[in-house]
């Protein structure tokens, strides 16, 4: 048979054999131990190998499995959270609005993309000394990371925030109290978040998440939702932190400057009644059209003398001796 003829047959690719691994091919593979594996067999989390002889024999299943455990097991889900959601899976129910769900929650909230410094730019940075203790306050706060096996390096998660430091330094504030400003901030922030939350899921995400775990429409659904809300709680603390700068820069500034305020305006004290033989009597002595007058004068005069009474009158406190 010629080439020509070759070519018009279609060449029939046998399948490729299924994979297949002992246990120690399978920890290899996967990243996880054989202890693990193990326990995750103990737990029901991974189905059992199918038995050659004396040998078990591992596939692509597990393989594929275990790469799921890993993925949720990083993202946060305890073991007993991710056999609800895998049992789910081999139920019938699909994992994959499930896992789009988490995808979209732990995938970034915000636009601002990481970046990267040297340690020779950041010394310059803040003053151009180096400072091995504020570096390692930073990397404990999360505003760098190191880079493996590079000690010149560092990535910084959040430019803007790093930036802010600078800023806060160079205008004079020391490296330990951006670092305490920025350890109670965070927690405040945290406050906020966690309440931002709770009034989402209340609220908006209950419906959705009833179900544990919950179905590939509804968990894809509240992913939609996610994405939608996800600008909301920033938003909203722009807006109140730019009105309460507002207001308590006004505040502080006044304060500070001296500004005068009005003066509370004091208590009418309101008419005052005296006795009637009093007011014939000083009708008597003045007459009639002077008697408010002669009130008001009288008044006057007796609470000046008590007042000189009382800055004349001698004491103990004064330092000048008593007179018999």
């Amino acid at each position: 048979m010629g080439l020509s003829g070759q070519s018009a047959l279609q060449q029939v690719v046998p399948p490729a054999a299924p994979a297949e691994y002992r246990i120690e091919d399978l920890a290899h593979a996967s990243g996880a131990t054989v202890r693990t594996i193990r326990a995750y067999q103990d737990r029901g989390l991974l189905p059992r190998p199918e038995r050659r002889g004396r040998s078990n024999v591992y596939g692509d299943t597990h393989l594929a499995r275990l790469h799921q455990i890993a993925d949720l097991l990083d993202r946060g889900y305890t073991l007993a959270s991710i056999k609800e959601l895998l049992e789910a899976w081999d139920a019938g129910r699909g994992l994959g609005g499930v896992l789009g769900l988490v995808a979209e929650v732990n995938g970034p909230w915000t636009d601002e993309e990481a970046a990267r410094i040297s340690r020779a730019d950041l010394d310059e940075t803040f003053g151009g000394e180096p400072d091995d203790e504020a570096v390692a306050e930073a990397v404990e706060l999360g505003i760098l990371e190191r880079v493996p096996d590079n000690d010149s390096e560092f990535l910084v998660p959040s430019p803007q925030e790093l930036s802010v430091a600078a800023e806060l330094h160079a205008a004079g504030v020391p490296l330990d109290a951006i670092a305490g400003h920025l350890r109670e901030l965070r927690g405040q922030v945290e406050h906020i978040a966690a309440r931002f939350l709770d009034f989402t899921t209340e609220h908006v995400f209950a419906r959705y998440l009833g179900h544990r775990p919950p179905t590939d429409t509804e968990a894809a659904e509240a992913a939609d939702l996610v994405r939608r809300l996800r600008p909301l709680a920033q938003q909203t603390v722009d807006a109140e932190l730019a009105r309460a700068m507002r207001l308590f820069a006004t505040r502080h500034l006044q304060r500070h400057l001296g500004t005068p305020t009005a003066a509370p305006a004091a208590p009418d004290p309101g008419p005052v009644t005296l006795p009637s033989d009093t007011v014939r009597a000083v009708q008597a002595l003045v007459g009639p059209e002077n008697v408010a007058a002669f009130i008001a004068a009288a008044t006057e005069r007796e609470v000046g003398a008590r007042t000189l009474d009382a800055l004349s009158r001698p004491t103990r406190d004064s330092g000048e001796p008593l007179k018999p």
